[in-house]
């Protein structure tokens, strides 16, 4: 069944609607382990991107191949191939970069955003709308781990992409692992105060 959606709404929809992070509280793992700086964010997020899009657009053609007994292990198949193409691009032309994310750009393979997105859409759409919804999808998820990055990097180093903005560290504790968990939890409060506030202020 075709998505009635325009190609601008899948876009929009994956980055607001359907955050992957903040919405749909999927992939948390690296949300939470490698998004201590904006630029890790970004990195990371580039790469699930990437796969995403190229993914969504693999399974979208040959979906009807697919047999449904075998249709996860070949979305897995189909994920793994292009985490391994930009996990070889990431360390030959950017190695610092990618030392820096280490196991986490392999690991793309079990985020269960890009999964859930081939069973849930990829594989019932055309190549057209599968594309816009990956783009969607990987820009949300990059808008998130970008958020997340923004407010460690600040709050635990004083500095954003680097450049020292405060002076000192105020909190060392939001560089930490265990304070990822904490800072999602409070931006999707946030997010989620500021969407019924909007709610009630449209139907007011």
């Amino acid at each position: 069944m075709a998505t009635d959606k325009s190609n601008l709404q899948l876009v929009i929809s994956g980055i607001l609607n359907e955050n992957p992070i903040f919405r749909l509280v999927l992939s948390m793992c690296p949300a939470v382990g490698i998004s201590t700086t904006v630029m890790n964010g970004f990195m990371l997020g580039v790469a699930v991107l990437f796969v995403q899009v190229f993914s969504s657009c693999t399974i979208s053609l040959i979906k009807n191949w697919i047999h449904p007994r075998i249709r996860i292990p070949t979305y897995t198949l189909t994920i793994a191939t292009w985490v391994t193409v930009i996990d070889l691009v990431l360390a030959a032309y950017l190695p610092e970069a990618y030392a820096k994310m280490g196991i986490f750009v392999k690991l793309i393979v079990a985020f269960a955003i890009i999964t859930m997105r081939l069973e849930m859409f990829a594989c019932k759409e055309s190549l057209t709308h599968s594309f816009w919804d990956g783009v969607g999808m990987g820009l949300g998820f990059m808008a998130g781990m970008m958020a997340i990055g923004l407010v460690r990097e600040l709050l635990g180093l004083g500095t954003i992409l680097g450049y020292d903005v405060l002076g000192f560290r105020p909190l060392l504790f939001f560089i930490l692992p265990t304070a990822g968990f904490f800072c999602v939890g409070l931006m999707m409060g946030f997010f989620n105060y500021i969407e019924t506030r909007y709610k009630r202020a449209k139907q007011g």
